[in-house]
């Protein structure tokens, strides 16, 4: 993409949320909340949903329940939004069998993370994404956050997979913004931030978009950044970035797992291994959840 080059296309949209997955208080997967929490996202200003990510607790769900849910989520927002599946395991064959299982259920594209624990050289993930996007007809979000995975999707390794007619973008948590631009300067992948503080920066050197979790609790304060943008107004973009430090503070960099502190404030259950906030700690994210839903209302 040349320096005067239009902003490069976005497959799945630009504001994406990567939605939670709601449990029922005795652990079953809640398809009603889901719809219902799909639907608001959308109604308030999501393009996209990213299902069975990280956010969505995809290490504890079954097979059967990431189905269950791309199938409901899809009926409740219809074509409002593009839905993204994550299929990624640490198996070659079983995140196959996941990305068919999804383009069945109804998803637009795929989310493939890097498989994680065995933490495979880079001849051997290249293999692996080409594999798995080689599996269905739908395009593929490559998902690189080595903090989880154990394994960075070089940037080398992310040139050669541009090449791949169907895998067309990326949910970037590697938190190397300088590879990020190299990578992005040598081809046409749609970058999507997956760090919630990094969705200005990244959008405005010619990023896709956001995928993002704070999303959950406060959708129109994140498009609006990028609306901001789109409007060609730069303090306008900066401004709204900046009122949502104090929330993304609480819910991505203060110990606990996004997922944790999002279902925190919408009121679901998590799955174990995982454990609900203390009292102390969901009284402040209420805090600072309504100071930033109040400001972005009256801008």
């Amino acid at each position: 993409m040349t320096d005067d080059a239009p902003r490069r296309p976005t497959p799945f949209n630009r504001a994406l949320c990567a939605m939670v997955t709601p449990f029922t208080e005795t652990g079953d997967l809640d398809t009603a909340a889901a719809q219902e929490l799909a639907d608001r996202l959308v109604s308030e200003g999501c393009e996209g949903l990213v299902l069975s990510g990280t956010t969505g607790e995809s290490p504890t769900t079954t097979d059967a329940e990431k189905a269950r849910l791309v199938r409901a989520v899809r009926e409740a927002v219809g074509d409002r939004a593009t839905i993204v599946a994550g299929v990624g395991t640490p198996d070659t064959r079983h995140t196959i069998t996941l990305a068919r299982q999804a383009q069945q259920a109804g998803a637009d594209g795929l989310l493939v993370v890097s498989p994680y624990y065995s933490r495979p050289p880079q001849d051997a993930l290249e293999h692996h994404f080409r594999t798995v996007a080689d599996a269905t007809d739908l395009p593929v979000m490559l998902y690189d956050i080595p903090t989880r995975t154990g394994t960075r999707i070089e940037p080398a390794t992310m040139i050669r997979l541009a090449d791949h007619p169907r895998i067309v973008a990326v949910k970037d948590c590697a938190y190397d913004l300088l590879s990020t631009q190299q990578v992005m300067a040598a081809t046409d992948l749609a970058y999507y931030t997956g760090c919630d503080e990094y969705v200005l920066p990244l959008y405005a050197l010619g990023g896709a978009g956001y995928v993002s979790t704070v999303a959950n609790v406060a959708p129109a304060a994140f498009r609006a950044i990028i609306d901001a943008h789109d409007d060609a107004n730069p303090t306008e973009a900066t401004h709204r970035q900046r009122l949502t430090i104090p929330l993304t503070t609480l819910m991505m960099h203060a110990g606990l797992p996004g997922t944790v502190t999002a279902k925190s404030l919408l009121g679901y259950p998590v799955r174990e291994p995982l454990r609900p906030a203390d009292a102390r700690t969901v009284a402040a994210l209420r805090a600072a959840h309504a100071t930033l839903i109040d400001a972005t209302a009256r801008q």
